[in-house]
Order: C-alpha cells, then sequence, then structure tokens
C-alpha cells in the first residue's frame, strides 16, 4: 500500500485547445469539470463562466473544433455542456497517473489541481509535462491520511452555491445567533442580497438532497 499521496498544481500556458482559445480571445475565466475521454479520442466538456460571457460563447461556438454546445443558466452562471474533437493538455498527465480534481482556464492559461500517489508516479507526470507546452509545477506537498472530504461525497453545487455557502459559514450567518446578515454577506460576495439568497437556498437544497436522498 502506497502510504503518501501528494496534491499537485500545474500551470499551463500556450495550449490550444478550444476552451484555452476562447478564454484567451474573450478574456475570460472558466470553471471546468475533469474532462471525460471518449474511444474515438473525441472529449466530453462540461464548464461554467460568468452570466455575462457572450464573446466567450460566441467564441467557442464559432470553433469548428466544438460540436453538439448545449448552454443552460443557473445562480447567476452559464453552464456548458459540450464535445471537443481537440484533446487538452492534462490527457497527457493524466495517462502518466495524475488524478485531477479541478480545472481553471483564465484568459488562456490553464490551473489543473489534482493527486499523484507517491513520488515515483510524479516523475512519470512531470516527464510527461516536460514534453507538453508550458507545463509548470506550481505546487506540491502531502495530502494528510485524514481527507477533508470523502472521495464518494464530493457535493455536487456550483461554483456559486459553494461560494455562497463558504461565505455565509464562515461569516457566522448559520450561527445561533447569526453573527451576519444576508446583506452583509452577499456585499462581502459582491453580489445582491437577492443573487445571494437564492444561491444559498438552492445550494442547501442540492446538499439536502443528496444527504437525505
Amino acid at each position: 500500500m502506497i502510504e503518501e499521496c501528494l496534491v499537485v498544481e500545474f500551470r499551463v500556458t500556450g495550449d490550444d485547445c478550444p476552451l484555452a482559445t476562447a478564454t484567451r480571445d474573450a478574456g475570460e475565466t472558466v470553471d471546468a469539470r475533469p474532462p471525460q475521454s471518449r474511444s474515438d479520442d473525441n472529449v466530453l466538456l462540461r464548464f461554467s463562466a460568468d452570466a455575462d460571457a457572450e464573446d466567450f460563447a460566441a467564441a467557442l461556438d464559432a470553433d469548428d473544433r466544438v460540436r453538439y454546445l448545449h448552454v443552460s443558466r443557473a445562480d447567476g452562471r452559464v453552464n456548458f455542456r459540450c464535445l471537443s474533437k481537440h484533446p487538452c493538455v492534462v490527457h497527457r498527465l493524466t495517462d502518466a497517473g495524475f488524478m485531477v480534481e479541478s480545472i481553471q482556464y483564465r484568459e488562456g492559461t490553464e490551473r489543473y489541481v489534482g493527486a499523484v500517489v507517491g513520488y515515483d508516479v510524479l516523475e512519470g507526470v512531470l516527464e510527461a509535462a516536460g514534453e507538453a507546452v508550458g507545463v509548470t509545477l506550481e505546487r506540491v506537498y502531502p495530502l494528510g491520511s485524514e481527507d477533508e472530504t470523502a472521495v464518494a461525497r464530493r457535493w455536487d453545487v456550483t461554483p456559486a452555491q459553494q461560494a455562497a455557502l463558504e461565505r455565509a459559514h464562515e461569516m457566522g450567518y448559520f450561527a445561533v445567533p447569526r453573527d451576519a446578515d444576508a446583506a452583509g454577506v452577499a456585499a462581502a460576495l459582491g453580489i445582491s442580497k437577492s443573487a445571494f439568497l437564492e444561491r444559498l437556498r438552492r445550494g442547501q437544497a442540492a446538499l439536502f438532497a443528496q444527504v437525505f436522498g
């Protein structure tokens, strides 16, 4: 049994995948789920951007490498699902043993956070990264024996809902008596009170549905 698991963070520049290209052209930031590869080498993508990311959506829709683009809106964010005919750099790292957990595209620069099981695997991932365009290891640190959450219990809430829940918890919104009101938490998040309350309620509903079935 491998005793040490390492959390690693990579920064990627110069990639020409559809998401990197679209975020670079539109000056946008996108949060993405780990891509799902198909046997035909096409990739299923799921990601989200700010509600006003119209230039990004247009750039993505005009890319011939993207098919079946679907757009939906929730909690002040725009969710995208599509099929890409162009694999991104993260697949090279995954093939070498990198377990990606989160991906962010910011104006063409990608940031991958994930884990590797042991230093031998990390060495192989670094070798694979060296063959890719502009891949830099930003951080690496051991994952303790007590993880923050069980792998099977990663809560399926949107980034906006998670931010609202976390900030509300940090500021004592759920304390009895409350240390902060909705207006204060909304101001800390930089959104309206109504937007905060909507994200909070939707996030709570999603959590309750997963906890209580």
